[in-house]
């Protein structure tokens, strides 16, 4: 009689206990804290590669403009690939890419060389006009700076420009025409000074003048 009890109690006692390592695959079910920390940074990581890249290509196509920019500028002529004609063998020559220093001091020199040329067709046509003691010109850090005196453009207190004055300016505009660059125009007057309705101070004077020239 205490067999069989005791053998209803283990059979009821195998039923309701749980089987042996259920409880570690639960455990198991769930991926640990640092794998979900782990995944996150690969992600990151892989995002700042595709910027790196995508920056990359792009630094390296505004090179290539950059470079071909300049040999356009300097008349330079594209060389063939390998190819041939009748009675004609060309092949391939391998030219090397300027670095970013060469291409500075091309640029450098090419500038140079139009400020040079500015100047030296501004002094021709000073001297055949003979302005030489009316216009002078000078090459500074800043570019090319021509100076033309009160006389020569306006009459003393006025703003309209003289006959003379007119005929020079057209004629130096037509040099600086010929290059792209920002040209500048500043308005002076002489040290007398003047008050009128029109011109209050010599200030408004100078800037007058400074805007007759640039709308002729």
């Amino acid at each position: 009689m205490a067999d069989d009890v005791a053998s209803a109690e283990a059979e009821e006692e195998m039923v309701l206990a749980a089987p042996p390592g259920e409880e570690k695959k639960e455990e198991a079910a769930g991926a640990p804290a640092w794998m979900a920390t782990f995944a996150d940074l690969v992600t990151l990581l892989m995002c700042f590669f595709v910027l790196l890249f995508a920056m990359s290509t792009t630094q390296q196509e505004t090179y290539k403009e950059l470079v071909q920019s300049l040999r356009s500028a300097l008349g330079a002529q594209a060389v063939p690939e390998s190819g041939t004609r009748e009675g004609l063998t060309m092949h391939a020559v391998p030219s090397e890419e300027p670095s970013e220093n060469q291409l500075v001091d091309e640029l450098g020199a090419m500038v140079e060389k139009e400020m040079e040329d500015i100047v030296s067709e501004v002094r021709e046509l000073v001297l055949f006009n003979k302005l030489g003691g009316e216009v002078s010109v000078t090459k500074t850090e800043d570019g090319v700076v021509i100076t033309m005196s009160d006389l020569l453009l306006f009459a003393q207190g006025g703003t309209t420009l003289s006959e003379k004055g007119r005929d020079i300016l057209k004629k130096v505009a037509s040099v600086l025409s010929k290059l792209a660059y920002h040209v500048k125009i500043k308005g002076h007057t002489d040290s007398s000074p003047i008050s009128s309705s029109m011109f209050p101070s010599n200030w408004e004077l100078s800037s007058a003048r400074a805007s007759t020239v640039v709308r002729l």
